[in-house]
């Protein structure tokens, strides 16, 4: 009996052994975790980056009034096209008709005096060539003419003056282009120094769209091209993301860049020119210039590989001996959302996780 008793309790402690070491076996193997790897390499990579714009058009002139007085028509609409010359607003002509009719009537009185005067100089003449009046008669007559014939260009001059304010009551067109607002309406009073216009202009058959680099940015591509002009020069075209998130149809060039930085936000001012045949683009809008930017040579990881921890970036790395570590690297902030460009922390040929690394445990083992 007590034989039987060690025998049971033997193979007891047989069955007991067994099942955990089986058990050991079935939690080390639970541990290894299925993951999407893959190995770093180098590769050309195309990245857009986006810069805030604001659009004008190739002229914006503000139109204000060269006279003063009631407006008396409003001859256009707001978002009409207009041409160079055209008539936009008719002012009070009455007094300004007034003044040119009293300037005319005073040219004529001048003129008039004038060729009085003209009459004694030239009666003067023919007595003091008979020795009738003296030298100081002949002068003295000759002086009247003078002042008479200076009479007459003062008058002269006022009928040009008021013909011109005259003709200053009809507002036109200083371009071709679409007008803007009206914010002024017939019976309104208005003069030079008012300090609104009373509509802008704009040649929206191209449009300016203006953009900032950041000042780094910029002195990094002037001194690869040599100068400002040569960096303008070879920049690629250019999109335009409009409010709506659209890429607007067609691309732009960038022209120029001011000479001067922004001290406030340390950046460079740039303009680039967009056709703009079909009017989608008005002035005072506002989208992003979007720069394509070429990247040679880089080590290019999935964004799925990374895992962000506040302002550091992290990968997991694949050991030999198929454990998972993590290393912090530095990244370019330009990206297309699914791919990063690692500049720092990672070597060619290393192998990653590549798909949810966020949920990979430090020292982990895995297996593609």
């Amino acid at each position: 009996m007590v034989k039987n008793i060690k025998i049971i309790a033997s193979v007891l402690a047989t069955v007991l052994l067994l099942s955990a070491c089986g058990g050991e076996k079935k939690q080390q193997a639970s541990s290894v975790v299925s993951f999407k790897t893959t190995k770093v390499k180098k590769q050309d990579l195309t990245l857009n980056s986006k810069f805030s714009a604001t659009i004008r058009g190739r002229q914006d002139i503000e139109v204000y009034p060269q006279v003063g007085g009631t407006l008396q028509r409003l001859c256009v609409t707001e978002g009409q096209n207009v041409k160079k010359g055209q008539t936009l607003f008719i002012i009070d002509q009455v007094p300004y008709q007034t003044a040119l009719n009293t300037a005319e009537a005073a040219l004529k009185a001048a003129q008039a005096q004038e060729a009085t005067a003209k009459l004694t100089y030239d009666s003067r003449k023919e007595l003091f060539d008979q020795q009738i009046v003296s030298e100081y008669d002949l002068q003295t007559a000759y002086n009247a003419l003078l002042t008479a014939k200076a009479s007459v260009a003062q008058a002269q001059a006022q009928v040009v003056n008021a013909r011109n304010s005259l003709s200053y009551t009809v507002v036109k067109s200083p371009a071709n282009g679409v007008v803007g607002t009206l914010p002024f309406r017939q019976g309104a009073l208005v003069g030079p120094s008012m300090p609104m216009a009373l509509t802008t202009v704009s040649d929206n058959n191209q449009m300016y769209v203006y953009f900032s680099l950041p000042e780094s940015q910029f002195l990094e591509m002037t001194r690869e091209s040599g100068s400002t002009e040569k960096a303008i020069a070879e920049m690629p075209s250019v999109q335009l993301q409009l409010v709506d998130g659209s890429i607007y149809e067609a691309t732009g060039v960038v022209e120029t860049a001011s000479g001067v930085v922004d001290r406030a936000t340390g950046s460079v001012q740039l303009r680039a020119v967009f056709n703009n045949p079909s009017h989608v683009l008005h002035s005072g809008s506002t989208g992003n210039v979007v720069i394509p930017v070429e990247y040679k040579d880089v080590l290019v990881v999935p964004a799925a590989a990374t895992v962000q921890t506040q302002d550091k970036f992290k990968v997991f790395v694949v050991e030999k001996d198929g454990t998972a570590n993590s290393k912090i690297v530095s990244i370019l902030p330009q990206n297309n959302g699914k791919e990063f460009i690692v500049t720092e922390g990672l070597e060619e040929g290393m192998e990653i996780v590549a798909e949810g690394a966020s949920m990979v445990k430090e020292g982990q083992k895995v297996k593609e």
